[in-house]
C-alpha cells in the first residue's frame, strides 16, 4: 500500500525568535510508519521540525514541515488517487499569532511589530486566532484513501472524548479516530461509525491500524477485479473489532 502518516508538532512563530507550540514528540506517529514500513508498505512520513524524538525512521520517504499553513500545502502537494491510506497523528496546533499590542498609559492598545518583540516595553497582549482545520480537508485530496484522525482529550471523561471522537468522523468524513489522553484515560481507542475499541497501549493500535488498512485496501482491490453490479463485503470493522 502507498501510505502517509503526519507526525510531531506544527509552530507558529510570533516573531523572528519565538514560536508558538505543543508537546507532541512525534514518537507515536514515527513509530506507527515505522510498523507499516516494516510490514512491507511504502510509507511517506510527513514530521513536525520540533519533534524532539530520535528514534529510528523506517519510511521510505521523510519530509520535515514547520507551520500548520506549510503542513496544510506538503499534504496539498502529495494529494493522488493512488494513495491508499493517511493516518494524520501530527498535533496540529489550534492556535497562530494575531496582533500585538502595548498598552499605553491611558488605558488605550496600540498595534506592535518588530523582528523581535522587547521587554523594555513592558507587558503586551498577544492575539491568538485559530488556525484552519487540515483533517476535514483530506477526502477532497485523498478520495478513496482510508484516513485515520486522531484526537487527543484532556478535559472531561471517557465518554465525553468518545463523543468528541464519533464528531469527528462525522465533520472530517474520515473512516476511523484514534482517540486517547487524560479525558479518555489509559491506552487508546479506536472509534469507527459503528464501533470502539478499547486497545491496551500503542503497539496494539500500530497493530490494528495496519491490518484496517490493509483489509481495506484488499477489499477495494477485490472490487475493482470483478464484473461490473458484483461486490464483496467491506470486511471492516466486523473482522477486526
Amino acid at each position: 500500500m502507498n501510505c502517509l502518516v503526519t507526525a510531531g508538532p506544527t509552530f507558529e512563530p510570533l516573531d523572528a525568535v519565538r514560536r508558538l507550540t505543543n508537546f507532541s514528540t512525534g514518537r507515536l506517529g514515527t513509530e506507527l510508519a515505522n510498523c507499516l514500513a516494516d510490514h512491507g508498505h511504502f510509507v511517506t512520513l510527513l514530521i513536525g521540525e520540533q519533534a524532539t524524538w530520535r528514534g529510528p525512521r523506517r519510511a521510505q520517504a521523510v519530509k520535515v514541515f514547520s507551520t500548520s499553513a506549510d503542513l496544510q500545502e506538503r499534504l496539498r502537494t502529495l494529494a493522488d488517487p493512488s494513495v491508499d491510506a493517511v493516518f494524520h497523528a501530527a498535533a496540529v496546533g489550534d492556535f497562530a499569532f494575531g496582533q500585538v499590542w502595548q498598552r499605553q498609559a491611558d488605558g488605550d492598545l496600540v498595534s506592535v511589530k518588530a523582528g523581535k518583540l522587547s521587554t523594555r516595553e513592558g507587558p503586551l497582549l498577544a492575539e491568538l486566532i485559530p488556525t484552519p482545520k487540515i483533517l476535514p480537508q483530506l477526502r477532497d485530496w485523498f478520495p478513496r484513501a482510508r484516513i485515520v484522525g486522531w484526537k487527543f482529550e484532556v478535559d472531561g471523561d471517557r465518554a465525553t472524548a468518545l463523543e468528541l471522537a464519533r464528531r469527528q468522523l462525522t465533520e472530517a468524513r474520515t473512516d476511523a479516530c484514534v482517540v486517547n489522553g487524560p479525558a479518555y484515560g489509559d491506552g487508546f481507542g479506536l472509534v469507527t461509525p459503528t464501533s470502539h475499541a478499547p486497545l491496551p497501549d500503542a503497539a496494539a493500535i500500530f497493530t490494528v491500524l495496519e491490518q484496517f488498512a490493509s483489509a481495506a485496501h484488499d477489499f477495494e482491490t477485490q472490487n475493482r477485479r470483478l464484473p461490473t453490479g458484483f461486490a464483496v463485503e467491506n470486511p471492516w470493522p466486523a473482522s477486526l473489532l
